[in-house]
């Protein structure tokens, strides 16, 4: 029997409209993210509930409270996490005041931001005394990161103990690149130790700020971080998601340590790379330094 309009339950919440028309109450935990099988929800004013799937596996919470004991980096403080049984995973965490950049972004004036990137930087610095022997998670498990290898996020990588592992991880998305444009980009790629602590994704939606002092009250979602080479942190700050995004993390890089070759280096493995990250430009460059000439050109 089809279910009227009314009685439909939403996907989110399960409340239904006739629901909704027959009760006074008006919840204060709303759902505010949600892409593919995860979302987020405020719960009031001071707590965070994410929900996800356990894979790839889930590493935010210990991510979080390792930054918390180990930097002076604000960060959310976890309050509880756990796995149910059928493979959904839940975190609280306390909410950490101020609006997202992305929010703010519009408000701030050049000074503003250019402040803001100076001492977000300056934050992320002490990440850089963090370092492991491998290119691993904060307990030794495969790191699942889109932009730096093939595969997307569900994809593990490591954990890496040497630069030619780090290559041969890498290079598989070269798999159809001359063998001569391989030894190229290889030759270009700049030690990746130490291996350090990053945080790998400061998108402006990332970054927290008082709307009052426009001062960095936060840096949140940590799942991603881990042991990372040394530039990277350097180098995925130069993937802007938008045009403010990207005007933000300009300004940001301008204050972080300079890594640049492993940026180039890094641009030259995605140039040649189907899919995100494609340039054909950059390819052409790279094709004529070997003598060689582009297909179907």
């Amino acid at each position: 029997m089809e279910i009227a309009a009314n009685d439909l339950p939403c996907s989110a919440c399960s409340w239904t409209k006739n629901s909704q028309d027959h009760c006074s109450y008006k919840s204060n935990v709303k759902l505010f993210y949600g892409a593919g099988d995860r979302g987020a929800w405020s719960l009031g004013t001071k707590f965070i509930l994410k929900e996800r799937g356990t894979n790839p596996p889930i590493y935010e919470g210990f991510n979080t409270r390792f930054v918390r004991e180990n930097t002076t980096i604000p960060t959310p403080a976890v309050v509880q996490e756990w796995t149910e049984d059928n493979n959904r995973h839940f975190l609280i965490a306390e909410r950490v005041p101020g609006l997202t950049l992305e929010e703010h972004w519009p408000n701030m004036t050049e000074a503003d931001r250019e402040q803001l990137a100076k001492e977000t930087a300056e934050y992320l610095a002490q990440l850089r005394q963090l370092h492991s022997p491998k290119m691993q998670s904060i307990h030794g498990q495969p790191l699942h990161v889109a932009f730096l290898f093939s595969g997307g996020s569900n994809t593990p990588h490591g954990p890496l103990s040497s630069a030619e592992e780090l290559w041969t991880e890498m290079s598989g998305q070269l798999k159809e690149i001359p063998s001569k444009v391989c030894a190229l980009i290889r030759q270009r790629m700049p030690s990746p130790e130490p291996w350090t602590f990053t945080h790998g994704d400061l998108a402006f939606c990332n970054i927290m700020v008082d709307p009052k002092t426009n001062k960095l009250s936060g840096i949140i979602d940590w799942e991603a971080s881990g042991y990372y080479p040394v530039w990277w942190e350097f180098s995925c700050a130069g993937i802007g998601l938008s045009e403010a995004d990207s005007q933000w993390k300009k300004l940001l890089r301008k204050y972080m340590v300079d890594y640049t070759p492993g940026y180039e280096f890094w641009k030259d493995v995605k140039a040649c790379t189907s899919g995100w990250g494609w340039d054909k430009e950059r390819q052409k460059i790279l094709w004529q330094e070997c003598g060689l000439e582009m297909p179907n050109e």
